[in-house]
């Protein structure tokens, strides 16, 4: 990796990881403009990048996070679990419906995942929590998806609407988050569930029972 950071190839970001060896430190890497070209990697709109950005430690870490929920299905299903049907990352697992007021509104879910165990299909809203936002907020989020279940729109589209499931660090906030969801009107309290990122792939599966909602 120095040789191809002195290449410029890759640069490599200033925020640094646990390294592998005592004492030793990390580093996140990511492709250079001429790295891109190289790999003719495109941008959103089909035109070639130019640079890299570097992003805040926060969203570095969020994307982690996702990522390493990726590995856990993957590896869940090359060891004979739940079949990986489809596990889609922002933005492609955004929704939008229209609100009561006619305006636009946009559902923004970390991930969306579809699982096969035997003869179920498990389809789940993937929202991965790193303590980061505050309750109120993440309240205003749980209502933003239960406007879009009554909506009928994903409903109509895919003839199910998934589980909202919140994938959180620490039981602490595995509580919070869960009282938040019992705040809700009964009815709709069973749309979420609650559960630890650590075995997030499980939860999805329903091998880990999770909190806030019965399985579905």
């Amino acid at each position: 990796m120095a040789r191809l950071t002195k290449l410029g190839v890759v640069v490599r970001f200033s925020r640094t990881i646990g390294g592998i060896r005592a004492g030793s430190s990390g580093y996140i890497y990511g492709l250079s403009g001429l790295g891109q070209s190289v790999l003719d990697v495109r941008g959103p709109a089909g035109g070639r990048r130019r640079r890299v950005w570097e992003t805040k430690p926060y969203f570095q870490d969020h994307m982690l996070a996702v990522a390493e929920l990726y590995v856990q299905t993957v590896e869940q299903h090359r060891e004979g679990g739940a079949d990986l049907l489809a596990f889609d990352a922002e933005p492609s697992a955004w929704r939008h419906f229209t609100g009561s007021g006619g305006e636009l509104v946009l559902v923004k879910p970390d991930a969306y995942v579809r699982l096969g165990t035997a003869a179920v299909e498990r389809s789940a809203f993937v929202e991965v929590d790193l303590t980061t936002e505050g309750l109120p907020t993440i309240q205003k989020k749980n209502a933003r998806y239960v406007d879009y279940w009554r909506s009928g729109v994903e409903q109509q589209r895919h003839g199910v609407f998934p589980k909202v499931v919140w994938l959180v660090q620490n039981e602490r906030r595995q509580e919070h988050i869960t009282s938040l969801v019992k705040k809700l009107a009964t009815e709709v309290q069973a749309l979420f569930a609650v559960g630890l990122l650590t075995v997030g792939a499980q939860i999805l599966s329903g091998k880990t029972p999770e909190k806030g909602a019965s399985a579905a």
